[in-house]
Formats: structure tokens, C-alpha cells, sequence
């Protein structure tokens, strides 16, 4: 239910029977941040833009720089890359490559994602930019190209470097990329076990720990090192919702595994999607300045829908904003204003506002009725159409 309040201002204010509280929500993650990808709405920032230490969370960006190079085709999953010594060399998480192999692509991916392995994202790098110095340089450059503001790489692997360091907001903004972008390679994410040519079998199975909860969860990367304590990007789907979520900071395996669980229930279940219109709903109407007509609906360009706290149904509040009047011409479905929705501890939502209808520019007849208006409501005091 909307009740609608006008008065000629660009400012046209609506009172919604919905409701937002607080849904506080206490981390014991240095750092950590949550968003609902189906409503694209942050339900938690903690310390979410400071660059930390990533660990093996950075290897994302490898794997993102290794998908990238799928769909441009520069490789397939069949191609195969040489492991040189260096790669061989690399201590921590491993797939046990040496120097005769030949992984395909396919294999590195698994070898990267499931078990982590440090030889498998050298040899990903050097098979891509000549050197691992080379591809860090690339992960830097491209990292600002998609918005990755708090994130600098040194290596490929996450190794404990100073100069390696990532923000909670950019794994997860990197994250929620892998997921829409690559949906064709997400899969491998939820794969629970990687036995490359049965070298380690003890060292088969992917470390995420909320794979096998059944909560929904398929994905995406752990990491761990003496500096960055454990953490994990994850991410979750139940019914038509989708989390993504990364924390860093716990003290031990199992501190990561029970937050990592605690964050999907409370995001689940805490909050709800709820609609608030249909596509086509008039939230408005706008006067419109030397056009055809004198009036346009402000409608809903799609099905609106907004996540809020399932626990009280009263006090949110939203504002139909806009310059106006609005000039024509314009055509129908051009955006002309956004219904903007206050949610206390959340950030508000956005929702674009298009014309109902086409409205050509006028003729001298509205032009000079439109002119006799404005000097009307000039006399009378009336005439401040800004924005209160």
C-alpha cells in the first residue's frame, strides 16, 4: 500500500507500509563484508575498505585474469602451460607440479581453486605475461580498470609480500564478478576435490569449509598465513537470493568455518525480499515545461523489490526525486527521476523512474499557455520549482 503526498516542488514524498530495524550483527572478523548480489545491497561493512594482507584470497584475481583470457580466446581450456623451476619451488599449498609437466588450463584452475596451489598460480602467470613480475603489473592495471580501489599485487599466489594487499569490499566486489561475469566457470568452485594425477591424495579436497553444510553455499576461496590470520570469500544461494561474503582475521580454522556459517544464517534469515511494485506503477506525476502535454507519469521501469529485516513492518519512508519541470521532448521509458528509499542501518535504495509516454515539444499554443503559468505563479508568490 502507497499513499502519495505532491505539491509543486521536485520533490514528491511517499510513506510505505515497510519496515527497516536495526539488524545489528557483532563479527569477530578483523574485517568483514556481506552483500545480498539479488538486491545488491551491503547488509555489513566492517573495516571493509582498509587494505590487508589477502593470502591466498588473492588468488582470485589470478583466476580472474586466467578467465578473462578464456573468453577472449588467447586460451582454451585444452591449452597447456609449462612449469618452470621456480613454480616447482614454491612452498606452502601445492599441486605438485615439476618441471616435465604439462597442465592444461582446466587443471590449473582446479589446482588453483581447490587445493590452493602456489606452483599452479606461478605457473598460470608466467604462462600468461612471460613473468610473475610481468602479471603483477597486469593484476594492478586491471584491478583499477574494474574498480578494485584498495588492492595492490606483488605476486600471483597471495605469498606474504608487503606490497600484496586487499581490501574485504574489493574480494568481494572481485567475487560477485567471478559469479556474473564467468558463470559458465563458477561451477569449479563448488568442486570438493581435485586428485591431479593422484600425487597427494591426502591433499585432494578444497578447503571451504561450508561446501558440505548444505546452506547453500558454492563457493569461492579460503586463505591463510601467519600476518593475515584465516579468512575466506564465500558465497551462498537460498530460494531466488544470493550472499556474497569475505572476512578475514579469525584465529584458527575452526573460528573461520563457525563465523563463515554464522554470517550466511544471519543474512538468510535476518532479512527477506519483499516487492514494492510492478513494472508500470505510477509512483508520480511531474509537470513538464513546453511540451505537448502538461503532465507525465513517473513509473517503475521493472518488478521493484527490496531486501529489509523480517522482524517489523512499519517506518520506512521513500522520495520520488527529480529536477523538474521536466522539458520536452522526451520518449517513453526515459529515465526522469529515481524513487529513493531510506533503510536506517542500510544503505538507501535507487530505483529509476521512466515516462509513461511519449510527450513531443510543443507548439506556440502550449509554449505561450506554458510562459502565462510561469508568469502567473510569478505574481503570486509561487513560483519556486527547486528542489526543497
Amino acid at each position: 500500500m502507497l499513499r502519495t503526498f505532491a505539491r509543486l516542488s521536485s520533490l514528491i514524498f511517499l510513506a510505505l507500509t515497510l519496515a527497516l530495524p536495526a539488524a545489528a550483527f557483532e563479527t569477530r572478523a578483523r574485517a568483514a563484508w556481506v552483500y545480498d548480489l539479488s538486491t545488491q545491497t551491503v547488509l555489513m561493512s566492517k573495516e571493509a575498505q582498509t587494505p590487508l594482507p589477502p593470502a591466498s584470497m588473492s588468488k582470485l584475481m589470478t583466476i580472474n585474469m586466467l578467465f578473462e583470457a578464456l573468453r577472449d580466446g588467447r586460451v582454451t581450456l585444452d591449452t597447456q602451460f609449462s612449469v618452470s623451476t621456480r613454480a616447482k619451488q614454491m612452498g606452502g599449498s601445492t599441486m605438485f607440479l615439476n618441471e616435465t609437466d604439462r597442465p592444461t588450463v582446466e587443471e590449473l584452475i582446479q589446482g588453483i581453486i581447490v587445493l590452493s596451489g602456489n606452483d599452479a598460480c606461478v605457473a598460470v602467470a608466467e604462462g600468461l605475461a612471460g613473468t610473475e613480475d610481468n602479471f603483477a603489473r597486469l593484476m594492478n592495471e586491471r584491478a583499477r580498470e574494474i574498480g578494485m580501489e584498495n588492492s595492490t599485487f606483488a605476486n600471483s599466489s597471495g605469498w606474504p609480500n608487503p606490497g600484496q594487499r586487499m581490501s574485504m569490499e574489493d574480494l568481494g566486489l572481485l567475487a560477485t564478478r567471478l559469479i556474473t561475469e564467468f558463470p559458465e566457470y563458477y561451477g569449479y568452485f563448488g568442486q570438493l576435490e581435485f586428485p591431479y594425477d593422484n600425487r597427494a591424495p591426502q591433499n585432494r579436497h578444497n578447503r571451504n569449509p561450508l561446501l558440505k553444510l548444505g546452506i547453500g553455499a558454492d563457493g569461492l576461496k579460503t586463505g591463510h598465513t601467519q600476518e593475515a590470520g584465516y579468512g575466506l570469500v564465500g558465497s551462498a544461494t537460498q530460494g531466488t537470493r544470493r550472499i556474497v561474503f569475505v572476512i578475514t582475521g579469525l584465529s584458527s580454522e575452526a573460528e573461520r568455518a563457525q563465523e563463515a556459517e554464522r554470517i550466511v544464517n544471519w543474512a538468510f534469515r535476518q532479512f527477506v525480499e519483499k516487492s514494492i511494485a510492478d513494472e508500470g506503477h505510477e509512483f508520480a506525476r511531474a509537470p513538464v515545461w513546453l511540451g505537448s502535454e502538461t503532465e507525465v507519469g513517473l513509473v517503475a521501469s521493472d518488478d521493484l523489490s527490496l531486501l529489509l529485516p523480517g522482524t517489523q513492518l512499519d517506518g520506512l519512508t521513500a522520495q520520488v526525486v527529480y529536477t523538474g519541470p521536466i522539458e520536452a521532448p522526451f520518449e517513453q521509458g526515459d529515465m526522469l527521476a529515481e524513487l529513493v528509499v531510506a533503510r536506517n542501518d542500510l544503505p538507501e535504495a535507487r530505483f529509476p523512474l521512466v515516462a509513461d509516454r511519449t510527450i513531443e515539444r510543443g507548439g506556440i499554443g502550449p509554449r505561450l499557455r506554458t510562459a502565462a503559468t510561469v508568469l502567473r505563479r510569478k505574481l503570486q508568490g509561487q513560483a519556486d520549482l527547486a528542489v526543497q
